[in-house]
């Protein structure tokens, strides 16, 4: 019996072997982090190309490839406010291949649906903050208007005449804000995209938009839009002759943040190489000139500041949806 017993246990000792070697060089998916990566990252953008989501991704994305040495593929999955694209992150292995590019507008949802396919605590780990920015409230060019207050004047005056250009989610839900903030009815048109929102607005097509800087930046250098006020306390370095919402006499604040996550129970090794490797890149010169040339800012965090952020978020934005009269579909 013992002879037959340790027989069975070198068999099964190389079979056990054989599997993980073999496991290894077909790139398998490194549960315990200690080679990450082995084969390409996959980054979901839950929004379509040329928004700010998609630029920052991209952004990032290609530096940290550089890094690693290994491809960093970009896939846009735009669709049901985002929730599309963040529903695959929140059900892929957890193993750091498949991560999310997040936004505020992660936070946002959860306050104006009532069901969401996935938990936004439990579901997800955080790898990285990016930076965060504010929104500009701007106008085509031909729009006669040329301050925030000849827009509510003109918004005020010709009741539901305003259309709003909006890629959904968070863009939808600032733009709810502005309206409600400002105190006129006005549609909201969705589209799939900041920049496809951006084109109807310099074609006349949509009135306005509130729109994040990285969205806008081109279409600002180029004359093509016109900027009325940035949703920030101050006046932006980038922008000196924008003048803020407060100015004209609206209470409105609205930024976007960016960040990375990935799937929950995906190996703390992983996220903590990941952290890393994008706190370098954060902290190079030429990111910080690029953001600023976005009108963005660097934020760098570790991944417990990120957990503790989320449900601070998620509780001001049910705020502030509730104060808008937002109701959950």
């Amino acid at each position: 019996m013992e002879m037959k017993s340790y027989l069975a246990m070198t068999v099964l000792s190389i079979v056990v072997f054989t599997t993980c070697t073999q496991a290894a060089q077909r790139g398998g998916s490194d549960s315990a982090g200690v080679n990450y990566p082995v084969r390409p990252i996959r980054v979901i953008v839950p929004q379509g190309p040329g928004g700010s989501n998609d630029i920052m991704a991209r952004y990032i994305g290609g530096m940290l490839g550089e890094r690693l040495g290994r491809q960093v593929v970009i896939d846009n999955r735009a669709g049901a406010e985002g929730m599309i694209g963040t529903e695959i992150v929140a059900r892929a292995n957890p193993d750091g291949y498949t991560l999310l590019m997040a936004s505020t507008a992660f936070t946002m949802n959860p306050a104006v649906v009532r069901k969401l396919p996935y938990d936004p605590i439990k579901d997800f780990d955080w790898v990285a903050m990016l930076g965060n920015g504010p929104v500009l409230i701007i106008v085509g060019p031909a729009a006669p208007v040329n301050s925030l207050q000849d827009l509510i004047a003109l918004a005020k005056s010709k009741q539901n005449y305003i259309t709003m250009a909006s890629a959904g989610g968070f863009m939808h839900f600032v733009s709810a804000m502005f309206r409600s903030q400002a105190g006129f009815k006005g549609e909201i048109a969705l589209y799939k995209g900041g920049a496809p929102a951006l084109i109807d607005v310099m074609s006349g097509q949509a009135h306005m938009a509130v729109a994040t800087l990285p969205t806008a930046n081109a279409a600002l250098r180029t004359g093509k839009v016109k900027p009325l006020a940035v949703g920030a306390a101050k006046r932006l370095a980038s922008l000196p002759d924008v003048p803020t919402a407060a100015e004209a006499g609206l209470a409105y604040e609205a930024a976007i943040w960016w960040a990375w996550a990935t799937t929950a129970g995906t190996p703390a090794a992983v996220i903590n190489k990941m952290n890393t490797e994008v706190g370098a890149i954060l902290q190079l010169p030429e990111t910080a000139r690029r953001f600023a040339a976005e009108s963005a800012e660097v934020d760098i965090r570790t991944p417990a500041e990120i957990r503790k952020m989320i449900p601070i978020d998620l509780a001001k934005w049910d705020k502030v949806a509730k104060d808008a009269g937002m109701q959950k579909q």
